[in-house]
């Protein structure tokens, strides 16, 4: 089935994200420290907020458009052509924009700022997006691949102390550059050469810009509060937080695969006017990550407190609970996933999603000004879960009429249940232990294997799923 194997691609790429910091961040934690990573991650987090001006919502909208004229050659073409004409011009105009507050606002550390640039002339050639439209993620994940495993070796080949920052900063930003380099000789054999007249690029503006609305505020509340921290509190806060939160999201990231490899999916489903299967797609997607990420929240509690500073070094203790507070907003993320990104997005509801996202903004505002002052980065952690989780309210709101909720979640109690059981399980010999790999990779172990077998007492629906998948794939 090609979803699952678009599905296996991007988890598997998914995974080597997941493992390549558990290879990297215990060296780069302790060779830059905590204030040194305060600074990568206050500039990064000014440099995203540009090159997501500059991309606009082109990255979603040039997925979906692709997706809707997949078997029409050249109009995929000129689509291609103009979408990414359009993208030039903007991450352009966002370059600009971003040198000049550069070298009027930015003293301190204005070479890093310099360095991080490398983002933004990255996202003007990126065309990932109309491979995913094409559901080809094979393309993607193995120039991703090859391209990390590289910038791993320079890490800790170029990366020493403190002062290799901007090694650092600048190893990353090529390697986004290289890895989005590498797709475009692909291209020859998938689109044909279209006369510029045709192109049209300022066609795609406005629904880019409806589609950039979402985006742009969905990355406000995931970076307002690592800023907000940087204000109000301390680098040293920062850096603690910055680590705990990538941990979060890195496990996050294998539930959230399901996320881009079901939008082109859905949305060419819903071009041919199959809305029984989008919805039965989306019943399938929401039982299964919440399946994956109930287990992912549970297990990252259960060993937080001394997995963090043993992965990332003595001065990260703090680290340890910030994750314990954060890790919730894996289930609502993966939730919000399906509802927001799997369904509002590629049937083309875009108001109501961006009305779901803006609201979490605005609520991750207040909660960050309410909790950092008194609870620092615990409260940076505890005001993202309260974001996502009216992301998720809303968005649930949202689709009542279309989907039967009560369908949603008939079997997440099973879930529940047997993550709360592997929990107390885990938790108890984590106490017990000396965190180390073996220790932590017996504790992986258990945990995985209570889960499973609690799924199959409780005769979980994913446990059918996973069988009839299986033997599909064994005829």
């Amino acid at each position: 089935m090609k979803v699952i194997r678009n599905y296996l691609y991007n988890a598997g790429y998914q995974i080597l994200l997941m493992i390549a910091p558990l290879v990297t961040t215990p060296y780069v934690s302790r060779a830059l420290g905590a204030h040194a990573s305060g600074i990568n991650t206050y500039t990064n987090g000014l440099v995203t907020v540009f090159y997501l001006v500059g991309q606009m919502g082109i990255g979603l909208y040039g997925n979906r458009e692709v997706a809707y004229h997949r078997d029409d050659k050249r109009e995929r073409s000129r689509i291609f052509w103009g979408i990414e004409s359009l993208q030039l011009c903007t991450i352009s105009i966002s370059l600009v924009a971003y040198l000049v507050a550069v070298f009027l606002f930015s003293t301190t550390f204005r070479e890093y700022y310099l360095l991080q640039t490398l983002w933004i002339v990255a996202c003007g050639i990126d065309v990932s997006w109309y491979f995913m439209g094409m559901e080809d993620f094979k393309k993607t994940v193995v120039r991703n691949t090859i391209v990390k495993l590289i910038m791993i070796v320079l890490i800790f080949t170029l990366v020493k102390t403190e002062a290799d920052l901007w090694k650092y900063i600048l190893l990353i930003g090529v390697a986004q550059l290289s890895g989005n380099l590498t797709l475009w000789p692909y291209l020859k054999s998938n689109i044909q050469w279209v006369s510029p007249k045709e192109w049209h690029p300022l066609r795609h503006f406005y629904p880019s810009l409806l589609l950039f609305i979402p985006t742009i505020t969905t990355q406000i509340y995931l970076v307002v509060n690592k800023l907000m921290l940087g204000k109000i509190g301390q680098p040293t806060a920062l850096g603690q937080f910055d680590y705990a939160d990538r941990l979060v999201k890195l496990v996050l990231a294998i539930v959230t695969a399901t996320g881009t490899v079901m939008l082109p999916h859905i949305a060419n489903k819903f071009a041919k006017g199959d809305l029984k299967g989008v919805r039965e797609s989306l019943y399938n997607s929401f039982d299964f990550v919440t399946a994956m990420a109930v287990p992912m929240m549970f297990g990252l509690m259960a060993i937080s407190e001394k997995f963090a500073p043993w992965f990332l070094g003595n001065g990260y203790q703090d680290a340890g609970k910030i994750i314990f507070f954060e890790a919730p907003a894996i289930v609502f993320i993966a939730w919000s996933n399906v509802t927001g990104d799997q369904y509002l997005m590629p049937i083309d509801r875009v108001k109501e999603y961006t009305v779901s996202v803006s609201i979490g903004a605005v609520v991750n505002v207040i909660a960050n000004i309410l909790l950092i002052p008194f609870y620092s980065a615990n409260g940076a952690a505890l005001a993202t879960v309260i974001a996502e989780f009216s992301v998720m309210a809303v968005q649930m709101n949202f689709v009542r009429s279309t989907i039967r909720r009560r369908q949603l979640f008939r079997s997440s109690w099973r879930y529940f249940l047997g993550g709360l059981i592997m929990f107390l399980v885990v938790n108890r010999i984590c106490d017990v232990m000396t965190m180390n790999i073996v220790n932590m990779a017996i504790q992986i172990f258990v945990g995985t294997v209570i889960y499973v077998v609690c799924l199959f007492i409780l005769k979980a629906p994913v446990i059918e799923q996973a069988k009839a998948v299986l033997g599909k794939e064994a005829k």
